[in-house]
C-alpha cells in the first residue's frame, strides 16, 4: 500500500525518501567480499568500478578521463563545454582560478567564466578531445544536451565516441525546442545511430520506463537533489529524493525486462 499523505484539500502525495532515510542490513545470509563484484557493463562495454563521472567541466577533462577509465571507471566529456570551445583549456581554467582567488565577488569569476561557454564550439576541437581518451585505449564517452544531440552528434561518431550519453536537468523519451523543425525523438534517434546511447536523468517510474523503450543502453537516475547541487534551489526549485528514484527505476527496469526480456543499465 502506498504511503500517501494529505497536502492540502483534495490533494494527496506520496512520500518519497533519501538514501539518508534507508539503511541497507543483511538478513538470512551474508557474503564474503571477495566473492563480490562491482564489474558493471553497457552495451559491450563493461567497466571494473561502477563509477560513471558526471559530464562538467570541472570534473571532467580528456586526461581525467583517461585516468578513470584506466581504473576501471567512466569518464563521461562534455561535448558542450570548454574542451570544444578553447584550444587551450588549462590557461583559461587557470585564468579563471586567478580571478576567483584575487577577486572576493564572485560575480567576475562567473561572468568570465560565461565568457568561455559563449564561445562558439568547434568541430575540430572537440573531435580532438575525443582522439586524446580513445587514443588511450579506454571506452570514450560524450555528453550531449537534448537540444542539440542532432547537431553534435555526428561530429562525435565521425571522430569514433564508443558512448553518447544524452543528459539533460530532466529528459523524456521526446524533447520540444521552438529553434526545432520538429521534436527531437529519442527513440528515432538512438534506432539510427551505430553507438549505444546513455540517457537521463529521470526520477519517476513511468519516465524511466519511456526511455528503456526509446532503446537507450542505459538510464541516469536523479538530477541533484544532494548538498551542494544547484537543480534544486536553481534549475527546478524542488528535489526528488533519490531512494524513491532509484527504487522506482528499478521496478521500470523489471518492467522493461518484462515486456522484452531486454535488460537496461540503470546508474
Amino acid at each position: 500500500m502506498r504511503d500517501l499523505v494529505e497536502i492540502g484539500m483534495g490533494r494527496t502525495a506520496r512520500r518519497t525518501y533519501e538514501l539518508d532515510d534507508v539503511d541497507i542490513v543483511p538478513s538470512r545470509r551474508t557474503r564474503s567480499s571477495k566473492e563480490v563484484s562491482t564489474a558493471w557493463q553497457i552495451d559491450a562495454y563493461r567497466f571494473d568500478i561502477p563509477v560513471l563521472a558526471h559530464p562538467t567541466d570541472a570534473l571532467v577533462s580528456p586526461a581525467f578521463a583517461v585516468e578513470l577509465g584506466n581504473a576501471g571507471g567512466l569518464g563521461v566529456i562534455n561535448g558542450e563545454g570548454l574542451w570544444g570551445r578553447h584550444a587551450d583549456v588549462d590557461a583559461v581554467i587557470s585564468r579563471l582560478v586567478d580571478i576567483a582567488e584575487s577577486d572576493p565577488d564572485p560575480s567576475a569569476a562567473i561572468a568570465y567564466l560565461q565568457e568561455l561557454h559563449a564561445a562558439p564550439l568547434q568541430a575540430d576541437l572537440l573531435a580532438a578531445a575525443v582522439a586524446q581518451v580513445r587514443d588511450s585505449g579506454v571506452t570514450t564517452a560524450v555528453r550531449v544536451s537534448p537540444q542539440n544531440a542532432r547537431t553534435l552528434t555526428p561530429e562525435l561518431v565521425k571522430a569514433g565516441v564508443d558512448l553518447l550519453v544524452v543528459h539533460g536537468t530532466i529528459i523524456s523519451a521526446e524533447h520540444v525546442a521552438h529553434n526545432e523543425s520538429e521534436p527531437l525523438n529519442l527513440k528515432t534517434f538512438i534506432s539510427e545511430l551505430d553507438v549505444p546511447v546513455v540517457a537521463g536523468g529521470v526520477s519517476d517510474h513511468r519516465t524511466a520506463l519511456h526511455l528503456m523503450r526509446t532503446g537507450a543502453a542505459g538510464v541516469i537516475v536523479g538530477f541533484g537533489s544532494t548538498h551542494g547541487a544547484t537543480t534544486t534551489s536553481a534549475s527546478l526549485g524542488i528535489g526528488v529524493p533519490m531512494a524513491t528514484a532509484i527504487a522506482d527505476a528499478a521496478a521500470a527496469r523489471r518492467d522493461y525486462l518484462d515486456e522484452t526480456g531486454v535488460g537496461t543499465s540503470t546508474s
